[in-house]
């Protein structure tokens, strides 16, 4: 009996620590299976940080890129407030041939947009008439027309497929400039070369290490307007050089002499009826197309031969489309007229232009 109620007794402690042992489980699992093991809003996982990061480089990019640009209408005398794609759109289209290759109207569109994003940047409202915009549509700045302006000019069937080939060329370079250690360049560009680009200096005085002489042999075999020839009276002639009336028309003339030429064959200096002009004051004075020119004595006309059109400097438009036959890419046509530069494709740029007052 005695060892009955003992084996009794040991399977009762037994018994009771199993229920012990039951309770506690139970007591530290509930709580446990009641707790939401989901993230917290405001704790997200790695996933959803990524997420995150993504789309504010995406919003900060946009915010860049959608800033409006304020174009004073010359023609109707008003002030345009425009995206600035939408403007890009409207300069590349007013500035080069839509018939151009898409390689040569992409690196207009690059040319374009940063020539707007640096004049933001500077605060340069300069040959503005009015107050509040920041360029002209006319050359003064950079040539700018309108849809509606497009579509009168090359009809409505056209218009569709050139406003669908130019809007490809600025997509595709959405949002990125051309630039010189860090800062937005003076992407100058023109017509026609006479073979070669020309020196900034030359034409300009300022030195500006991205804008220097390369040889530009597509022109002359694509450019309509490679050589021209203009005759005018010779009393024209000297009057807008201001030669005086003394002085013959063939010692001015046939007496004219090349003082210096330019890297970019052009002329720098050339002395006409006594007096000496630099070729730009030529140019300028008697509104011809290049300052490589000829001069011949046509009885009371004066006879002049151009060759290229446009001041020299950057690009040059005909050589880009000339580059793009063979095949180049816009950025080869960009970084050969333009020396050492980049192309930066990200939105800060944008982005501190949008910020700019004026």
């Amino acid at each position: 009996m005695i060892k009955l109620a003992a084996q009794r007794k040991k399977q009762a402690a037994i018994w009771a620590a199993l229920w012990l042992s039951i309770v506690l489980v139970i007591t530290v699992a509930i709580p446990l299976l009641l707790v939401d093991r989901s993230p917290s809003p405001s704790q997200p996982d790695g996933s959803a940080l990524a997420a995150q990061g993504t789309a504010e480089s995406s919003a900060a990019a946009e915010a860049g890129l959608s800033f409006l640009v304020p174009v004073y209408l010359t023609k109707e005398q008003r002030i345009d407030r425009i995206p600035i794609e939408s403007y890009v759109r409207g300069v590349v289209a007013a500035e080069m041939p839509v018939e151009f290759e898409v390689e040569a109207l992409k690196a207009q569109a690059l040319a374009a947009r940063t020539y707007i994003v640096r004049r933001i940047l500077e605060n340069d409202t300069s040959s503005v008439p009015v107050k509040g915009a920041w360029v002209t549509d006319t050359v003064a700045h950079q040539a700018y027309l309108t849809d509606s302006q497009l579509e009168a000019q090359w009809g409505a069937e056209a218009y569709r497929t050139n406003a669908a080939k130019i809007s490809r060329a600025v997509e595709e370079t959405k949002g990125m400039i051309l630039t010189y250690e860090g800062k937005p360049i003076t992407a100058t560009f023109f017509s026609t070369s006479n073979g070669y680009t020309e020196n900034a200096e030359d034409y300009w005085s300022d030195y500006i290490p991205y804008l220097r002489s390369v040889k530009s042999p597509w022109d002359s075999k694509l450019s309509p307007r490679f050589k021209e020839t203009v005759t005018m009276p010779y009393s024209d002639f000297a009057r807008k050089l201001g030669i005086s009336g003394s002085v013959s028309a063939s010692s001015a003339v046939s007496g004219s002499k090349t003082i210096e030429v330019s890297e970019g064959h052009r002329i720098k200096q050339i002395k006409i009826g006594g007096k000496l002009f630099s070729g730009r004051q030529v140019r300028e004075k008697l509104g011809i197309n290049s300052s490589q020119f000829q001069l011949k004595l046509k009885g009371k006309n004066v006879e002049i031969t151009t060759t290229g059109f446009g001041h020299g400097v950057g690009m040059s438009q005909w050589g880009a489309n000339g580059m793009a036959k063979e095949g180049k890419t816009a950025e080869e046509i960009v970084t050969y007229y333009y020396t050492g530069i980049k192309i930066e494709k990200d939105a800060s740029f944008l982005e501190r232009a949008s910020k700019a007052e004026f």
